[in-house]
């Protein structure tokens, strides 16, 4: 390598490292595009060419051929082609392994992206849901369940026979759906009635349906067919009585529908899910009236008729309520069970939801943000899209790629639900309002706004876990995955032995206190119910009670075998895989630290301030020195001389002349050049501060030591970087233009002659080892050919005694290990003189050939 310094010659290719000889932004403007050293050497066969002419024959080298990245598309839409391609660079799309700065710039591209998504999907949850919602649902719960109606204080939560449902549906129901009076019993307007609490506008009128079963649903024995001539089994759709029944088979009641059978499809019903069964959308309805007076006839006459009998099994009363105050719906409905054993199960559903959406100016600031959150999931989805396209299958091998599908899947069907809630929200609302006396189902909309809502909060959920992926890069963040992950097989075969047990006292507690306590009334009850004895949510007298010695049995050694066995063994498979965790990640260094990201950005940033800083200063000393002739005039060429010298670009020495020459004179006079002293000196002091600023506000993290957990020979690289950082940082200031300085030439030079001495130490060891190796290897051979000879000498000698035979084995080995010692003695000489000779006349690669 050559160095003879050279200012067109362009900079040594040793310089490119390290980013040596980059330029910072701020003195790039008009710097030569002249290729540096080497840039047009090329191999063709074995000779050398140097800018198409053939040099030398001289062996291609066999250093590994870099390979140049492809160019990038120059001018303004290969601009922004890079630009549309940088919004959806991640890591899995982008080389990021080699590259630790990309992978900090990609990773936080991503966090603050997908940060501000998660703020946007929070608003969107916040502005569907408020604590009004809790305490409307609760007024009307205290209204219709926990008003009493006889003087034993029972409710509709304490319902226990066919008597309390009627008492409740004269009683109770009537006042509650109806609001006549004030609480002075004056009457109220005309315009006030259909009020609840007078503030929730009753929607259409009440409804109440019932679901019956036929009575040849089960049989008879046969030793009770004389005594018993009826039988309705548990409610099913296959046993349920679509038949007219009591006033229904009176002819010209045949348009009665509280005594004739209604479909589904015609009531626009759906399933609901009580606590015995799973009851069918049909069934016999009847309406109950705009007034007080009107339920309590409807009442009346059903009571009177027997419209509740044997064959019932579930009744129910639906009615939606309005709240304008706080734009709220509430679709109520009431249920009340029939079991086969007789009486009485109540049960209810209070859906407070917000179907129309967009009313205030809160609510349009939410929708704003349902539209920005819709374009965070097309961009989300075309990411994951590209993702997709470049890994294929191996995709759907992360848990976090198979994440963001289950969230953009879950948020695209929350889209379209949102979109078709609000055309049949507007569509209910006309058709109630041109029918006013009809019933207002809800019900249908009120379920699905409650699956919406659960929809949303679950896909919540799953993005606040999703910050995780993010935040792995630090080896805390990753504790609680790598835990889990590393303990995963021995959790699994505890769960096993867990399983084993657990559900084992569940069977034995659901068939023996079964029939006695409710929590162990079904073998789900009873699992849940064991659970919560492990939370210390029991009740023991219940189980001694129902079974005064197996009781007490079947609570303490669960309790025993359960508690204190397997859930202990649990907690130390976690806490030993805790700890191997923590001690594996104390010894290991992080993917990539972003604190050292930052660092790193703010030492360039102080670099450049320093940069321009001295810029300034040597722009000023031109000043002072570039007027020649001593005629307090600078002409240009007198500018141009003085700044080249400092290695300053001709465009850079053009611009900074036309700036301050503001007559055009090529020629700086005594103003200009005050003038231009005043903005250097503005520009410096500027600098001056900021530079004060930050280095006042770093002062602490640059006085903090470095991390304790790092081992040293991570200080070691860390500083060997920093230190390189900082030596090409002092180079680029010595840099003005295509030029090179002779104190970058001479620091360059000093680091290729170390690298070089460097090297040659470590052939020279090396082929002394080689040479060692290879003489060993010899000797072993030439030993193993004596011992044969000597045993075939001794073997071929016949006659002689074995005591003959073993003095003359003793002698000739006696002999050859004597002339082994005189042969390693002389070959250790001459390999230690073989090996300074060929240090001192230079081997191939050595240090000695680098001087050459």
């Amino acid at each position: 390598m050559s160095r003879t310094h050279s200012g067109s010659s362009g900079r040594p290719a040793s310089a490119r490292s390290r980013n040596a000889w980059a330029d910072d932004g701020y003195d790039n403007q008009g710097a030569d595009d002249a290729p540096g050293a080497m840039e047009g050497e090329m191999y063709i066969g074995d000779t050398l060419h140097v800018d198409g002419r053939a040099v030398s024959n001289t062996k291609k080298s066999t250093a590994p051929v870099v390979k140049q990245p492809a160019p990038q598309q120059t001018g303004f839409f290969g601009c922004i082609g890079r630009g549309i391609r940088s919004m959806w660079a991640t890591r899995q799309t982008e080389d990021t392994a080699a590259d630790k700065e990309l992978h900090v710039r990609t990773t936080l591209r991503e966090l603050i992206v997908y940060l501000f998504f998660l703020a946007i999907l929070c608003v969107l949850t916040f502005g569907m849901t408020s604590s009004t919602m809790f305490y409307f649902t609760n007024v009307l719960q205290s209204l219709f369940l926990n008003t009493p109606f006889d003087a034993s204080q029972t409710n509709f939560q304490t319902i226990a026979n066919m008597d309390d449902v009627w008492a409740y549906l004269t009683v109770t129901l009537p006042p509650a759906l109806y609001w006549e009076t004030w609480y002075n019993n004056a009457s109220l307007d005309q315009s006030e009635l259909g009020y609840i609490f007078y503030e929730n506008k009753l929607l259409g009128v009440p409804r109440i349906r019932q679901l019956r079963v036929l009575n040849t649903s089960c049989t008879v024995p046969k030793d009770f067919e004389q005594e018993i001539k009826s039988c309705y089994d548990s409610y099913a759709e296959s046993v349920e009585d679509k038949n007219a029944f009591g006033l229904g088979l009176v002819k010209g009641n045949d348009n009665d529908t509280a005594w004739n059978y209604q479909t589904a499809k015609q009531l626009g019903g759906s399933k609901h899910w009580g606590m015995l069964s799973s009851y069918g959308g049909g069934g016999f309805v009847k309406n109950l009236g705009k007034s007080q007076a009107d339920v309590n006839a409807v009442i009346q006459s059903l009571f009177g008729n027997l419209w509740i009998d044997r064959g019932t099994r579930a009744i129910f009363v639906d009615f939606t309520v309005y709240n304008a105050n706080i734009n709220l719906f509430c679709q109520v409905r009431l249920v009340v069970e029939f079991p086969a054993t007789g009486g009485a199960i109540p049960s209810w559903t209070f859906r407070t939801v917000k179907l129309i959406r967009y009313v205030s100016v809160g609510d349009y600031f939410v929708m704003a943000c349902e539209c920005i959150f819709a374009l965070f999931i097309l961009y989300y989805m075309i990411e994951e899209s590209i993702e997709i396209k470049k890994m294929k299958m191996a995709y759907f091998k992360t848990i976090w790629n198979i994440l963001d599908v289950v969230i953009i899947f879950i948020s695209i069907v929350c889209i379209g639900f949102n979109v078709y809630r609000t055309m049949k929200v507007s569509d209910l609302l006309e058709s109630l309002l041109s029918n006013p006396d009809e019933f207002a189902d809800f019900e249908f909309l009120g379920f699905w706004q409650t699956q919406f809502n659960n929809a949303v909060a679950f896909t919540v959920f799953l993005a606040w876990i999703k910050i995780f992926k993010y935040i792995s890069f630090n080896k805390t963040m990753t504790q609680l995955s790598s835990t889990l992950a590393k303990c995963a097989k021995d959790v699994a075969g505890f769960a096993i032995m867990f399983f084993i047990v657990f559900l084992a006292y569940a069977q034995l507690g659901y068939l023996v206190f079964g029939t006695q306590i409710q929590d162990f009334s079904t073998f789900q009850s009873s699992i849940f119910t064991l659970f919560r004895i492990i939370l210390g949510d029991f009740d023991f007298h219940a189980l001694e009670s129902a079974q005064r010695v197996i009781g007490p049995i079947f609570f303490l050694t669960y309790v025993f075998f359960v508690f204190f066995v397997l859930l202990n063994m649990f907690l130390a498979i976690i806490n030993d895989t805790y700890s191997e965790v923590k001690a594996d990640l104390a010894n290991q260094k992080s993917e990539f630290e972003v604190g050292d990201y930052f660092k790193r950005g703010y030492n360039k940033m102080l670099e450049k301030l320093n940069f321009k800083r001295d810029k300034i200063i040597d722009i000023q000393k031109t000043v002072q020195i570039a007027d020649s002739n001593f005629d307090k005039h600078i002409d240009f060429d007198e500018w141009r001389s003085a700044l080249k010298k400092q290695g300053y670009a001709d465009a850079e020495i053009e611009n900074l002349f036309a700036k301050y020459d503001l007559d055009g004179d090529r020629v700086l006079d005594e103003d200009d050049q005050r003038r231009m002293q005043l903005d250097l000196n503005r520009q410096k002091d500027d600098l001056t501060k900021e530079f004060v600023e930050l280095e006042d506000r770093s002062a602490g993290h640059r006085r903090r030591p470095m991390s304790s957990r790092k081992s040293r020979s991570e200080h070691a690289a860390e500083e060997e970087e920093d230190s390189d950082d900082d030596s090409a940082a002092q180079s680029s200031r010595g840099s003005r233009g295509s030029g090179v300085s002779y104190e970058e030439f001479t620091v360059l030079s000093r680091r290729v002659d170390r690298m070089e001495h460097s090297i040659g130490s470590i052939v020279s060891k090396i082929d002394a080892v080689l040479v060692k190796l290879e003489a060993m290897e010899k000797a072993k051979l030439k030993r193993r050919e004596t011992m044969s000879k000597i045993l075939d000498t001794i073997a071929e000698s016949d006659g002689m005694s074995d005591e003959a035979k073993r003095e003359q084995m003793e002698r000739l080995v006696r002999d050859e290990l004597e002339r082994w010692d005189s042969e390693a003695n002389l070959g250790g000489q001459g390999s230690s003189a073989r090996l300074r000779t060929g240090a001192a006349l230079g081997r191939p690669g050595t240090g000695g050939a680098s001087n050459a």
